[in-house]
């Protein structure tokens, strides 16, 4: 069964609140890895991927809400599905082409700090400078206009941004993902793969 955009955002952001709250709420799904969390995407999800993936669900792009649905269908919902595989980032191109054409019409706008964060996700997971340097701004941007009871959540946000830059600028690529594309680690990736925290 294909899903519908309602149905992806009440599954990836459950019962509307304050930011941090939903956040708390929700970070073990849209973070921590988890065999269980994986499974329920799959069930409810997979085939909504596949027709995601083949254009079949473009008209969801035609509202704000509707073309985050299908940017977190295409971003987010093939970590779970392809956990661990190279499937997992086939979609990557296409989620960062939703997301840079409603940034650029400036329809980001239209939706809630929080929504904005999985619009800004595929700059952040892009193997390229010009999209990190991009992200981390935008993040910047949240961050500084966060009330002050959210402003640890969107530093934290920013905090992760500015990670994936740095990255980025040193190899030109995440490392981790080497092993699942095929491609091959180079001495200063081997030896950054072995410490904490470079697996993200």
């Amino acid at each position: 069964m294909i899903a519908t955009p309602d149905a992806v955002l009440d599954f990836w952001f459950g019962a509307p609140g304050p930011a941090a709250d939903v956040a708390a709420r929700q970070r073990p799904l849209w973070f921590a890895k988890s065999a269980a969390n994986d499974r329920i995407v799959v069930e409810r999800f997979a085939e909504t991927l596949v027709a995601a993936g083949k254009g079949e669900l473009d008209d969801w792009a035609a509202t704000p809400r509707g073309r985050l649905a299908l940017i977190v269908v295409l971003d987010q919902f093939p970590h779970h599905i392809h956990r661990g595989h190279g499937q997992s980032f086939a979609y990557d191109a296409r989620s960062l082409a939703l997301a840079m054409e409603m940034i650029r019409r400036g329809e980001d706008a239209h939706l809630t700090p929080l929504e904005r964060v999985f619009i800004y996700l595929p700059l952040e997971h892009a193997e390229s400078m010009a999209m990190q340097d991009l992200s981390v701004a935008l993040y910047e941007k949240l961050a500084i206009e966060a009330p002050a009871a959210e402003r640890q959540l969107f530093d934290g946000f920013l905090d992760y941004a500015r990670k994936h830059r740095d990255v980025v600028a040193r190899f030109g690529r995440f490392p981790h993902r080497n092993e699942m594309l095929g491609r091959t680690s180079t001495a200063d990736e081997i030896e950054f793969l072995k410490q904490p925290g470079s697996r993200f």
